[in-house]
């Protein structure tokens, strides 16, 4: 059990039985009377937002999560293929399962995926990945000061805007929360 007092952005906190992640978090003292607790609540299976209203010294239940490393292994037909890099089980999810973050996988890439109830809900990629640029038009010369860019395919299926002198098999740094090109490796 936590306090609302110290719910956080980011917490996980559970509510009848459905696991919700805290999106927002604000504390209001009134002029008169106790303090209470504003959230949204973002449901983890559904991506659905709630908000919440609680008095600042209720007291919620943390779920039961765990939390394991596992390694992407590779893509077989609309499923992607997981390893628990302990016991060496195999774990597979579709897409939709996986959300935005299956376009950054790499084959023999170490992820965190929570698992709730014994079911997966969420998979957590690092903020960075490195990936080869398997096709990319070459750059033109011309105005390389005003930043432009062009489109480059990587390895893992996505397309991403680069500047001009990346070419074909450069690696390169991509945030997979924004989707944006970093740096040349």
């Amino acid at each position: 059990m936590i306090s609302a007092n110290n719910l956080r952005g980011g917490n996980l906190v559970e509510f009848d039985g459905i696991l919700y992640r805290v999106a927002t978090f604000q504390h209001v003292k009134p002029g008169k009377g106790g303090g209470f607790v504003r959230l949204k609540l973002k449901n983890v299976e559904l991506g659905t937002v709630t908000d919440k209203t609680l008095d600042s010294e209720e007291r919620c239940p943390t779920p039961a999560t765990e939390e394991k490393e596992m390694q992407y292994l590779y893509k077989q037909g609309d499923k992607f293929v997981f390893m628990d890099t302990e016991t060496y089980e195999q774990l597979e999810l579709t897409d939709e399962e996986i959300g935005d973050g299956s376009q950054w996988l790499k084959e023999q890439m170490n992820i965190e995926i929570l698992f709730y109830k014994g079911r997966p809900v969420t998979v957590d990629l690092p903020i960075t990945v490195e990936l080869k640029v398997t096709s990319s038009e070459p750059g033109i010369k011309g105005d390389r000061v005003s930043g432009a860019s062009k489109l480059a395919t990587l390895e893992s299926g996505a397309s991403i805007q680069v500047p001009l002198f990346v070419k074909e098999g450069d690696v390169i740094k991509v945030d997979t929360r924004t989707g944006e090109y970093l740096e040349r490796c």
